[in-house]
């Protein structure tokens, strides 16, 4: 917006004629998508420990306030895959209660919502983003021997997924998590608590069916076979690719004397902005509309495997987030375009109000009211962006294997492998298996 001031300077300097315009200005914003691909860089290397400096090192800037849940949800995850898991589960915890709070309040900023962009309400997350949350705490407690508390964050994603199921319409595909039932029936089944194991694996293959139709993922194996007194089992969990990027794409209209353009945009939100701000400057006339989509960035891994004792065991995809975030935004995309649309002509309303204050008080023909059209029009189209924000740190995918084993210490190799089946990375690893118990170990790759 820098490229405006000089203009927004003029319009100032007859009188306080234009309000609208320092409204508009104040909703400007970017840096998200720079922050994202450097934070991404440094998951792909390996390393948390600069992932998390980048996050903790935005919090007050690119984050700030509004943003306050997608701080503590990426800065969560990356301490997850670190292995930092009271400090990850101090996060989400924080996350949680937030999002929680917010999803009431947020119907309450629809108003400042309407007259700017989607930015300024508080975001709140996504359905499937606060069921994630359980799922990453309850794997935390896990991976802290503390499967007393994993168990308490299991109970509360089987009501928050009721929840769900009793309030989504039939058009909407994400009602369940088919990921987080399988897994509350793994630990159900650990705490001895069988019928709750069974229910929880009923509704995991219901909502595998589900997936199957919705996403295309197929419905991995649901053995709910107790493990007996003298083998343990190891659950591995693979979080592989990173989460799909959103992006504001944007299409505008614009007309003038005897000038009319119609033109689309996407990629990068703030040269979009740019482009809407100097056609309908120049031309005069103009509705922008600002509507979000996602871009998977591709990832090199495309499957993995497990060795144990000469046995090897492929992961199987359990949760493809990339295509949840993808269908949910798209079933949303008529309700965001008809606000949008309606969001885009009450600015074009505002712009034409200023626009005929400066010709009555400077004249028709007036460098004021001249500067007033394309000024307020060009700030109006330069606001206008889509609501991109999103849990940039999940992975794109969780895959998962189990194995049974004999009690004691056991090396695994895990091998990674592209669309080739070459092996593009080796990791080595050590469990310790008990006796009609279940390890669980994970590991994340973003290359």
């Amino acid at each position: 917006m820098g490229a405006y001031r000089p203009l927004l300077s003029k319009l100032r300097g007859g009188a306080a004629l234009f309000p609208l315009a320092a409204i508009l200005l104040s909703a400007c914003a970017g840096g998200g998508v720079t922050l994202r691909k450097k934070v991404d860089a440094k998951l792909a290397a390996g390393d948390y420990a600069g992932a998390q400096a980048l996050v903790e090192g935005a919090k007050t800037g690119v984050y700030g306030y509004k943003n306050r849940v997608l701080y503590h949800l990426d800065l969560g995850a990356i301490e997850h895959d670190a292995g930092k898991y009271k400090a990850s589960d101090d996060d989400f915890s924080v996350a949680e209660g937030d999002m929680d709070q917010l999803y009431t309040k947020s119907l309450h900023q629809a108003a400042g919502m309407l007259l700017l962009n989607d930015n300024t309400m508080d975001y709140a997350g996504e359905r499937f983003e606060r069921a994630l949350v359980n799922v990453y705490r309850a794997l935390n407690y896990l991976f802290m021997d503390d499967r007393e508390n994993a168990l308490v964050e299991i109970r509360k994603l089987s009501r928050l997924l009721q929840e769900y199921s009793d309030t989504s319409g039939g058009s909407i595909a994400y009602k369940d998590d088919a990921f987080g039932q399988y897994l509350s029936a793994l630990l159900y089944a650990d705490g001895g608590q069988p019928d709750d194991a069974r229910i929880a694996f009923e509704a995991a293959g219901r909502a595998y069916d589900s997936y199957a139709t919705a996403y295309g993922t197929p419905r991995p194996p649901l053995d709910s076979a107790p493990l007996g007194d003298m083998n343990g089992e190891l659950v591995f969990i693979h979080a592989n690719g990173t989460a799909p990027l959103k992006q504001s794409k944007t299409f505008q209209v614009a007309w003038g004397e005897g000038l009319a353009a119609v033109n689309s945009s996407g990629g990068e939100p703030n040269s979009a902005q740019a482009r809407n701000a100097i056609r309908a400057g120049v031309v005069g006339h103009a509705i922008t509309v600002a509507y979000p989509v996602y871009v998977q960035e591709p990832f090199r891994i495309r499957s993995s495997e497990i060795e144990v004792d000469g046995v090897k065991s492929g992961t199987r995809l359990v949760e493809d987030v990339s295509a949840i975030a993808q269908k949910a935004l798209a079933q949303r995309q008529a309700l965001i375009r008809t606000r949008a649309v309606a969001r885009a002509a009450i600015k074009y309303i505002l712009s034409q109000q200023v626009v005929i204050q400066a010709k009555r008080q400077y004249g028709e023909h007036s460098w004021q009211a001249f500067a007033a059209q394309a000024g307020t029009a060009a700030l109006a189209a330069g606001t206008e962006t889509a609501d991109t924000r999103a849990w940039s740190t999940l992975p794109a995918q969780f895959l998962m294997t189990r194995m049974p084993l004999p009690p004691g210490e056991h090396q695994v190799t895990v091998r990674y492998r592209g669309a080739g089946n070459e092996v593009l990375l080796t990791r080595n690893f050590t469990v310790t298996i008990r006796k009609g118990q279940r390890a669980y170990l994970h590991d994340r790759t973003a290359l």
